[in-house]
């Protein structure tokens, strides 16, 4: 744990007080970051990975700091996974105010090299993904009046890097499916919005960083891409993921974010 999050975590709130919230991927980086941010804050999380170990751990996390939290093993690329999670987490708390699409998969390599099984895993986890997770809450915000859905993007849904094709494609789907959302919903109380983490510090980013030189190599020369010269932080995208989960964004639909310390104001 970093010192930011040292010092905040042990600050709990109520932005979020007694709201419903299912996190995909919360079993590391900003999944599980989000997770315990909102549960911080007042919210009930389902904490839902394809690792149900890693899931279980940060669920305990949420607890240890005061909140409310169960842990699931759900495979986001399974419709009927997540139509369970959906049916499960309204069943057992009455209602499912806040979904964060945050589950992912980042597979990079040369486009001409890539497989078959390469491409359909990370459209079967970060569209199709996402598309299920929205397919499956909308039901439910709708009998209940209303709700905010958090699509995680990236800034490579809005600007390409090396390597990145297939992520790319699937980061850019993330922000359409953003927008067609917020546009069907706008009126019916549904508000979808979607953020574009840079480059975070986040096991999801270790093999692209093999192909750019290793890791040590992206760090030392960040300021090159990233113009506020460091990686984000997992905290640092959870507090953006609270606000939009909060009244305090109620004006907010179809909105992309870029959390990325300037890489895309280039």
């Amino acid at each position: 744990m970093n010192c930011l999050e040292t010092k905040e975590v042990l600050v709990m709130g109520d932005r979020i007080e007694g709201k419903v919230c299912v996190v995909t991927g919360a079993g590391s980086g900003i999944g599980r970051a989000s997770a315990i941010r909102l549960g911080e804050e007042g919210g009930l999380v389902l904490c839902a990975d394809v690792n149900g170990d890693a899931a279980n751990a940060t669920a305990e996390v949420v607890r240890d700091v005061g909140g409310t939290a169960v842990g699931r093993r759900v495979d986001v690329s399974s419709s009927t996974e997540v139509d369970a999670m959906m049916t499960s987490t309204h069943e057992r708390w009455g209602a499912v105010h806040v979904l964060v699409n945050n589950a992912g998969v980042n597979l990079p390599g040369v486009l001409h090299e890539v497989s078959n099984e390469t491409i359909d895993r990370t459209l079967d986890v970060n569209v199709k993904g996402q598309i299920y997770g929205c397919r499956a809450v909308i039901p439910l915000m709708l009998a209940q009046g209303g709700g905010s859905i958090i699509n995680m993007s990236s800034v490579n849904g809005l600007v390409s890097e090396p390597f990145l094709s297939v992520y790319s494609a699937s980061k850019g789907a993330s922000v359409m499916l953003t927008k067609g959302v917020a546009l069907d919903y706008a009126k019916r109380g549904i508000r979808c919005n979607v953020i574009c983490p840079g480059w975070v510090d986040t096991p999801i980013n270790y093999a692209h960083a093999e192909l750019l030189g290793g890791l040590q190599h992206v760090y030392d020369t960040i300021d090159s891409f990233q113009p506020i010269g460091r990686p984000g932080e997992p905290r640092e995208i959870a507090h953006v993921v609270l606000f939009l989960a909060s009244d305090e964004s109620s004006f907010m639909t179809g909105s992309v974010l870029a959390v990325d310390g300037g890489m895309t104001s280039q």
